[in-house]
């Protein structure tokens, strides 16, 4: 299969690498070592005789300074950020670190402060040894100014984000941030650039080499395979299931009838397969995360319904954002017209956002209100598979209180909340229960 690399496929890529945090560092590093080096190009220009002349001594000491201070600075910076990532494991949930350790403002501090150090080392080596001159010196010293004045505002910055990085709310804003924007992507495209399954005989089953997650699948490289083999493919698997060597990925047919070993490889190669779920191109991952949040929070050891509520809010956003109408322009043409791919399911994604919370808060009686209230106001939205799954989720979610909770009061709280999941949900025609049982009507 030729080798292509589409937009998508390098947005993948450059997202990958922000979470691999020696990127920055790396590149601040050459930036510095550059940058030291470059103040001898002023050396070969007439600037040493309308430049002040600036002696070695008071250069070498402000790097000295730099280069000692650094050093500690960088170690500081690694330990706050260990310590943070561990909170957010501890607090939030393992499945949030990733989004942790690729916050940018942790990043570009770290950079800063080490590309700071090897720009001193090189530069207080260099003067040592005599390789600038006049005009060099001076560049050097305003070089070194400059670095001073970037790495004092970087401090003072990453002081305040490194005070929050970690904790439950900051964490929760990046998983929402994330999955907010899986969404978006999604809904632009909810065939992942190719055309909805529309064929009747699937083909030959192609199944994943090795036990991992879908995370990516290059639908630009399966286009170009069907398109030499005038075939189709037709994904059973999208990102974010769990692959196994019995799980299909997809199906794969031609004119011709004949299929190759080479032919279900280069299939099979189109399918990233990592050990973990990924954010990227799963918004039901981020969901997930969120609904583990919340279930954590729920747990005895925790006791803190506060948060849950505060994710079922988050929740509902995230559906409110995915059941909005496209703006002008954003309309999407499929650009694959050989790969049909299956939309995600409204089920699963209250599945993967509700079933947890309705099951770790049935005992908790604010969270079963404010859950029964969140179903209710999806349902409202006016999206026909939306209310079907929030009224189903709310019914589910009652049938749970009814066995958890023990004051009968608290049971009929619930019970109020939850009446629209068993009436007609629209606005017009919204019936709850009053305090003493009688159905009143109401305009949401």
């Amino acid at each position: 299969m030729p080798s292509i690399i589409s937009t998508d496929q390098l947005r993948f890529f450059i997202n990958r690498l922000r979470e691999r945090l020696w990127v920055k560092p790396l590149a601040a590093c050459l930036l510095s070592i550059a940058a030291a080096l470059a103040a001898k190009l002023a050396d070969g220009t007439e600037l040493g005789l309308i430049l002040p002349t600036i002696k070695p001594e008071p250069v070498e000491t402000i790097l000295s300074i730099m280069a000692a201070s650094m050093l500690v600075i960088a170690t500081f910076a690694v330990t706050s950020m260990v310590s943070a990532y561990a909170s957010a494991s501890s607090t939030a949930t393992p499945r949030s670190f990733s989004l942790v350790i690729g916050d940018d403002r942790s990043q570009n501090a770290l950079s800063t402060f080490i590309g700071a150090f090897i720009y001193s080392i090189v530069a207080l080596t260099a003067m040592k040894n005599g390789y600038f001159e006049a005009a060099g010196r001076f560049t050097l010293f305003i070089l070194t100014a400059i670095v001073f004045g970037v790495v004092i505002i970087t401090f003072v910055r990453w002081v305040d984000s490194i005070a929050r990085l970690g904790r439950i709310g900051t964490t929760i804003a990046k998983v929402e941030q994330a999955t907010a924007q899986a969404l978006r992507l999604r809904q632009k495209s909810p065939t992942l650039d190719g055309v909805p399954v529309v064929s009747q005989v699937h083909g030959w089953a192609v199944f994943a080499s090795h036990v991992g997650y879908v995370q990516h699948i290059d639908i630009a490289a399966l286009e170009t395979w069907a398109e030499e083999n005038e075939g189709r493919v037709v994904i059973a698997a999208l990102p974010g299931t769990f692959a196994a060597p019995g799980r299909e990925l997809a199906y794969i047919s031609t004119c011709s009838g004949e299929i190759t070993e080479s032919d279900k490889q280069q299939v099979i190669q189109s399918f990233q397969i990592g050990d973990n779920r990924l954010f990227d191109d799963d918004p039901r991952f981020g969901l997930v995360v969120l609904s583990e949040i919340a279930c954590r929070a729920l747990s005895p050891a925790v006791n803190d319904p506060g948060t849950a509520i505060n994710i079922i809010g988050t929740l509902v956003r995230l559906f409110v954002l995915w059941n909005a109408p496209l703006k002008a322009g954003e309309e999407h043409t499929p650009k694959y017209n050989r790969v049909e791919v299956p939309e995600i399911s409204i089920h699963d994604m209250f599945d993967d956002a509700f079933t947890g919370i309705a099951r770790d808060g049935a005992g908790t009686v604010e969270v079963m209100i404010r859950l029964q209230k969140a179903l209710q106001s999806l349902a409202l939205i006016g999206d026909a598979p939306m209310q079907e799954a929030a009224k189903l989720h709310a019914r589910l979610a009652l049938k749970r209180a009814q066995l958890a909770l023990n004051l009968s009061e608290d049971l009929a709280t619930v019970c109020n909340a939850a009446a629209f999941a068993s009436t007609d949900v629209s606005p017009g025609n919204l019936q709850v229960l009053s305090g003493d049982g009688v159905p009143n009507h109401r305009a949401p």
